[in-house]
């Protein structure tokens, strides 16, 4: 296959995608909620929409005009996905094909139905993909890898895979920067950023930078509003269990209910748990920001006004040119089928 039939095939199943019928799509997502139960149907249609948002010929296109697509060889690739929001591997494999690549993937058990429910949708739109993605158990023998796990996973992924070509990516998170200047609409977006997919992907928002300790308890108030967005017996255990470590341990946190905000240095908050700090000026903030740029993922503000990031509400629309961890897998691509 040419760059411009994997061009059009690609582009047909972003329209295949927004044009799924009731009657074949309710059967899907009960599928995927009874593979993993934090993928309620609300979650899969998300997931679905945004995969189906960077799939659109105009984004496709803009995208590949990037590059020189020119390839010498394809390359077997061996993708190792995560598993923590429903089908969040599927950019890497759409980089993999649209390089004119092989892939070889190992899905997590956790997200084993949307992927290959897209790979069949998408052979049937073009068979000449048929040979050129297989799902395996054991990923050796590649010419390169790109894997994606925690920290301590991702040790291992070095230990197996350093000494190929490889994208290795680690934990991250999101964080929010208030400014004082929000209004009702603002905390609505923020919300989506911090509860979509129930806080577990790395786009969601699991940090906030505030002015001053005013506006702690105003963001606190109006997430009251959004109880309904987690309302998942998971989410509860994970509020019920941090609570309680917070109350036995006598550490000092804010609780609305569902969700508990505890002022920390720390990026990663747990389930159900959302960290904060005063940030005394912007210069701080910068610094501050700066020195943990490996570990933030993105970071949202009302309007975007903050340098370098995305309006509250976008945390979850990523563009196809929105690589995670800001490592460009479609250059890693093109440039490994230029070496024999």
């Amino acid at each position: 296959m040419n760059l411009e039939e994997r061009l059009s095939a690609f582009i047909s199943l972003g329209e295949e995608i927004n044009g799924i019928d009731k009657q074949s799509l309710e059967p899907l997502l009960v599928r995927i909620e009874n593979n993993n139960s934090w993928f309620r149907e609300e979650q899969s249609k998300k997931a679905l929409k945004g995969i189906a948002h960077y799939l659109s010929k105009e984004q496709l296109e803009n995208w590949l005009n990037q590059y020189d697509t020119g390839l010498s060889k394809a390359k077997h690739v061996g993708i190792i996905m995560a598993g923590n929001i429903p089908g969040v591997g599927f950019h890497d494999l759409l980089c993999v094909l649209m390089a004119g690549h092989i892939a070889h993937v190992k899905l997590s058990s956790t997200d084993i139905v949307l992927i290959p429910f897209l790979m069949d949708l998408l052979v049937s739109i073009a068979p000449g993909f048929r040979d050129k993605v297989f799902f395996d158990e054991r990923l050796s023998g590649m010419d390169a890898y790109i894997a994606t796990g925690s920290d301590n996973s991702a040790r291992y992924f070095e230990y197996y895979f350093g000494k190929y070509p490889h994208i290795i990516r680690k934990n991250r998170t999101s964080v929010a920067i208030i400014d004082g200047l929000e209004i009702k609409s603002d905390w609505g977006l923020l919300a989506e950023d911090v509860f979509q997919y129930y806080g577990l992907g790395c786009r969601n928002v699991s940090k906030i930078f505030f002015p001053d300790k005013a506006h702690v308890g105003m963001f606190l108030q109006a997430m009251e509003d959004y109880r309904t967005k987690v309302d998942h017996h998971k989410y509860n255990n994970n509020y019920d269990y941090n609570k309680s470590i917070y109350l036995v341990n006598k550490e000092p946190h804010l609780d609305n209910g569902f969700l508990l905000l505890k002022e920390s240095e720390e990026l990663v908050s747990p389930i159900a748990v959302a960290y904060y700090q005063i940030y005394p000026d912007l210069e701080w903030l910068e610094d501050n920001l700066r020195l943990n740029r490996d570990k933030i993922q993105c970071i949202v503000s009302r309007e975007g006004w903050f340098s370098g990031s995305i309006p509250f509400g976008a945390a979850q629309c990523p563009g196809v040119a929105d690589y995670a961890d800001r490592v460009d897998t479609m250059k890693f691509l093109l440039d490994l089928g230029k070496y024999q």
